[in-house]
């Protein structure tokens, strides 16, 4: 209804992001989450190289060549980040939205936080770690390379970037491994301070378990997943990145 698209959309530019519980339940019907991005002026899909072939990705456990050895697609943890963090920097994730057709027996639960919020507690920290942070060198994903061949190229950026419109997008992961951050001092104290920020509970962190029929519509906000484990109906998620951001949201 408008009402629900108003409330939606009241929570998403307070906050960056909204949870839906619909009526759906485990309808797998891939219409609901495109006709929901639509109604908030999604439209352009991230085509990755691991989703379907409508551009909207079906998280669940796959062991075919294409998808094993990716995460997302196992039922393992996966740590602080927003999506697409190692695209291009003309084609940054601005919109994201997850829709649960079936969750997990155990586990499967998501942490969300705003990216605007660890941004000005970064800047009230020490406004010389945002600059650093913004460095066009500052964070560098490696080429992903598999059997020899190069996937993708190496991809540098910084982790916060402000738009011509005025609005604040983050580029981040909390991995450890097949990352380089740029050599400076500033820099790493500035990635301690933020890694510091994400593991400490506030009451800016949200923790929730997406059960059928529910869904988060967000402008790519920080998020983890845990671990899970499968019933007899395995976990499906759809999740779609959008190259837009949520209409009628106003800059930071």
């Amino acid at each position: 209804t408008q009402a629900e698209h108003d409330r939606l959309q009241q929570l998403c530019c307070k906050s960056n992001m909204a949870i839906w519980a619909g009526l759906s339940g485990h309808d797998a019907d891939k219409q609901i989450i495109q006709q929901l991005g639509s109604r908030f002026g999604l439209q352009r899909l991230d085509h990755n190289m691991c989703a379907d072939n409508d551009a909207i990705s079906s998280l669940t456990v796959q062991s075919d060549a294409l998808h094993k050895g990716y995460i997302p697609y196992s039922d393992r943890p996966i740590a602080w980040h927003t999506d697409g963090y190692y695209n291009d920097l003309q084609h940054q994730i601005h919109g994201l939205l997850l829709h649960c057709v079936n969750p997990a027996a155990k586990g499967g639960e998501n942490d969300l936080l705003d990216h605007e919020i660890v941004f000005i507690r970064i800047m009230d920290e020490n406004p010389d770690y945002i600059r650093a942070l913004m460095h066009p060198q500052a964070m560098t994903i490696p080429a992903n390379v598999v059997d020899g061949n190069e996937i993708r190229p190496a991809r540098s950026g910084p982790v916060f970037a402000i738009y011509p419109d005025g609005h604040l997008h983050m580029r981040y992961t909390d991995r450890s491994r097949s990352i380089a951050w740029r050599e400076d001092a500033c820099l790493s104290e500035a990635v301690s301070f933020l890694k510091s920020i994400l593991h400490t509970p506030s009451e800016w962190h949200f923790k929730g378990k997406l059960m059928a029929g529910q869904g988060l519509i967000c402008n790519n906000v920080l998020h983890t997943r845990s671990g899970f484990e499968d019933g007899d109906s395995p976990r499906l998620i759809y999740r779609a990145r959008y190259f837009d951001r949520l209409h009628g949201c106003s800059a930071l």
